[in-house]
């Protein structure tokens, strides 16, 4: 029976226990600074750390080293859920405003911006290298034999669950956050990845299902108390690829519409209140040219009447 206790001390896990740590110490220091910030950033933070050690962290763990149905799960969960949680609270926008401006933390914020704006960030976060990354998450480890090689070496389950939290986070971010990033999705573009992730990993699962061998030697054997088919736990694991993700990302494509329809309103009142201050040059443009054209042409009647004259 599966018992959510530590069983093992889990790089991610403590790396993850550290990091809600520092953001909760920031949020207090902007607070006490008079600087508001997002409770709600705050808890989706916290808890997309809670997910990553829950994952990593526990007896689930454990199952994730024996069964490929719990290790897809804990895929899943690095790639799928836990990014969202991460990026929507809004980390580098909350180390900028915590971090002083002088001595240590001015160099801690030229450093972030630095590579915020460096060529590399601009290349990680573009859509060629973040959906073929994303696809080899999937596709690549599992067809190419790279994920049962790296499961066979001692540190290769973390190093994949690393692998898989680091890929979802470099899809996500310029989809959905809102920190000062160096490339950022435009609301049609960020539905289409969406849209292709959905499409990745249910179109995975399927194969998955539908396979009639395994394919992963790591686990061909669970302890034969547990009375497990390894064939049945892969298919369990492709169920879980085809439909794990359908929550996570109806909540991201409501996001996505309600921040497109968001944007457009502000940018609607954004001109309306301009041109009530300062008119609106184009309008007025197209409105003297119109004058023009009417006075160069007269009415009908006038030119009737000059006719008949």
């Amino acid at each position: 029976m599966l018992q959510l206790e530590v069983h093992s001390v889990s790089l991610l896990s403590v790396f993850a226990i550290c990091l809600a740590a520092l953001y909760v110490a920031a949020v207090i220091r902007v607070r006490r600074q008079g600087v508001r910030w997002s409770m709600t950033r705050t808890l989706l933070f916290v808890a997309g750390c809670a997910l990553i050690v829950l994952v990593t962290g526990t007896e689930l763990d454990a199952y994730g080293e024996q069964l490929f149905s719990v290790f897809m799960f804990q895929q899943l969960t690095l790639m799928i859920a836990v990014p969202p949680l991460l990026v929507w609270g809004s980390p580098g926008r909350l180390l900028l405003r915590a971090v002083p401006h002088r001595g240590l933390g001015g160099l801690v914020q030229r450093a972030a911006l630095g590579g915020l704006r460096s060529r590399w960030a601009r290349v990680l976060l573009h859509p060629a290298v973040t959906v073929p990354m994303f696809l080899m998450s999937y596709y690549g480890l599992y067809f190419t034999g790279i994920a049962d090689n790296a499961l066979r070496w001692e540190g290769g389950h973390v190093a994949l669950e690393t692998a898989f939290l680091a890929a979802g986070v470099l899809f996500h971010l310029p989809v959905l956050s809102d920190d000062p990033l160096p490339v950022r999705h435009g609301h049609v573009a960020g539905i289409l990845d969406v849209f292709i992730e959905i499409a990745l990993h249910a179109f995975f699962g399927v194969i998955i299902m539908m396979s009639t061998r395994l394919l992963l030697d790591t686990f061909a054997n669970p302890p034969s108390a547990w009375g497990i088919d390894p064939l049945a736990d892969q298919g369990v694991a492709g169920g879980l690829a085809w439909g794990y993700g359908e929550g996570p990302t109806v909540l991201i494509l409501i996001y996505l519409l309600h921040r497109w329809f968001r944007d457009d309103t502000r940018r609607d009142a954004a001109r309306d209140q301009r041109v009530d201050r300062d008119g609106d040059p184009e309008l007025d443009a197209y409105n003297t040219y119109l004058a023009r054209l009417n006075a160069a042409d007269p009415p009908p009647t006038e030119r009737a009447d000059e006719h008949t004259s």
